[in-house]
């Protein structure tokens, strides 16, 4: 059975444009990725997919699960068929909550796919087959920290970021992408996605918080009118002192802070519990990508 871990991405900020004419919103984003994520393993079989795992059953019909989706686009790039693979998704991520969790599923069976099948596959090829699942695929796919432009597949290296200790908290409540856009839209509040002038590196996440200060989620103010119970989330991790930045990450649902230490992590982890018992919580290290 081979295996690969399908890490939670965090948009550390997120700048959304007005829509062109095709309906597209122009995005401008910094990526980054937990040590924590889904698992997604395959070995040979009659084909499939079995989903377990604490968020397993909020997933939609298997037909249309990314993993499938991923496994259709690469058949159709390599152009022959391949011998069945049984996929086995662990779970782990709440279910439309601004993580990329289904992308990072299917990023994760493409790289399974490329190993166990052609291992000579190129990455380019791997890139394009991914691109062709969504705005985070191809950031996805690897799971390293990426500046993301246009509709997220324009991808452009990040600056040295340190490994950031951080907290990962959702309400368990669903958040619609396209409702969040179509809240955006009714706003009209939308951002300039030209790149930020950002620092060669990071030192240390102090230095990352402070400069994410003057950055924002263009989404977040959206998502908070769609889902208020993410407003009392990101209200009560900016009320914490362990919190150097809370922000939503993607369209929402999720909420990060970034902290200090390890420590910090911690107690912030443990608090946020005691707060609201009811909430998923999540230490983690971002930055990436994690073997």
């Amino acid at each position: 059975m081979a295996e690969a871990l399908a890490p939670a991405k965090v948009n550390l900020f997120l700048h959304v444009g007005a829509p062109t004419p095709d309906g597209y919103h122009p995005v401008c984003s910094l990526m980054a990725f937990a040590d924590f994520g889904d698992v997604v393993s395959a070995r040979p079989g009659q084909g499939g997919l079995i989903v377990r795992g604490p968020f397993g059953q909020g997933l939609g019909p298997e037909q249309d699960n990314l993993i499938f989706r991923a496994v259709r686009a690469f058949v159709a790039e390599l152009g022959r068929e391949m011998g069945e693979l049984t996929f086995t998704l662990e779970k782990n991520l709440p279910v439309a909550s601004g993580l990329g969790g289904g992308s990072s599923d299917a990023g994760a069976a493409l790289r399974l796919l490329r190993d166990v099948y052609t291992p000579g596959f190129d990455d380019a090829r791997l890139e394009k087959v991914a691109a062709s699942l969504g705005a985070d695929g191809a950031a996805c796919l690897w799971a390293r920290p990426v500046l993301a432009e246009g509709r997220g597949e324009r991808l452009s290296p990040a600056p040295g970021l340190p490994a950031v200790d951080a907290v990962l908290v959702n309400p368990r409540v669903p958040v619609s992408t396209p409702a969040v856009y179509r809240a955006l839209d009714v706003s009209g509040a939308f951002g300039d996605v030209t790149p930020p002038r950002v620092p060669e590196a990071f030192e240390s996440a102090e230095e990352l918080a402070a400069w994410l200060t003057t950055q924002r989620n263009d989404l977040e103010a959206p998502a908070v009118a769609v889902a208020p119970q993410v407003g009392a989330v990101l209200d009560t991790l900016r009320e914490e002192p362990e919190a150097l930045l809370a922000r939503v990450s993607g369209s929402g649902g999720t909420c990060f802070a970034l902290c200090a230490d390890d420590i910090a992590a911690e107690t912030l982890a443990e608090r946020i519990e005691a707060i609201a018992p009811n909430w998923w919580v999540q230490r983690c290290r971002l930055g990436g990508p994690w073997g």
